[in-house]
């Protein structure tokens, strides 16, 4: 089974599960890596100082902000954790949709939604409501940094797939 790109809970109401997405689609892409000319031995990154002049350890880096001409102000993971939103770890379900209502021209990717672990009776009875119903959920949720509106369908004979809705995106045909 394909990495897990986010984990979080599916929230709708007072409804809330445990749910994973993975990438749907994987560009098929050559990887190099860099070698040493005279002995093609693997070259490794060497974090550097300018300051000090020489080469430091990962663990003496921190996270900064340019807040002006050379003063930085430095972030810890924590702070960052602590001012996500809630759609980092929630995806929050805003409303239900008829299936034909949704141009598919504004899907920017697609991922796989799956329940987590042992929780699957709610993620099924969503979905299968979904199908029923012929209706799609549009959601919030926050990836890579990022808060996108994502559209949570239910695929034949698959996990559900959401889709990133980014209409500005979009390329003119002309």
């Amino acid at each position: 089974m394909p990495a897990t790109v986010w984990k979080g809970y599916l929230s709708f109401g007072l409804v809330s599960f445990p749910v994973r997405l993975f990438s749907a689609a994987r560009a098929e892409a050559v990887h190099f890596h860099m070698l040493h000319k005279k002995d093609l031995s693997r070259v490794r990154e060497v974090w550097y100082c300018a300051e000090e002049d020489k080469p430091i350890e990962r663990s003496e880096i921190v996270k900064g902000y340019e807040a002006a001409k050379g003063e930085y102000v430095t972030v810890e993971d924590e702070e960052l954790k602590a001012i996500a939103p809630p759609t980092a770890t929630t995806m929050e379900v805003l409303q239900f949709v008829a299936s034909d209502d949704v141009d598919p021209l504004l899907f920017e990717s697609s991922y796989y939604v799956a329940p987590d672990e042992k929780v699957s009776k709610p993620y099924a009875l969503f979905m299968a409501a979904l199908q029923e119903t012929k209706r799609q959920a549009i959601a919030k949720i926050a990836m890579h940094n990022r808060e996108h509106v994502v559209l949570i369908r239910a695929a034949e004979r698959r996990p559900g797939s959401p889709h990133s809705l980014l209409p500005g995106r979009i390329a003119s045909s002309e």
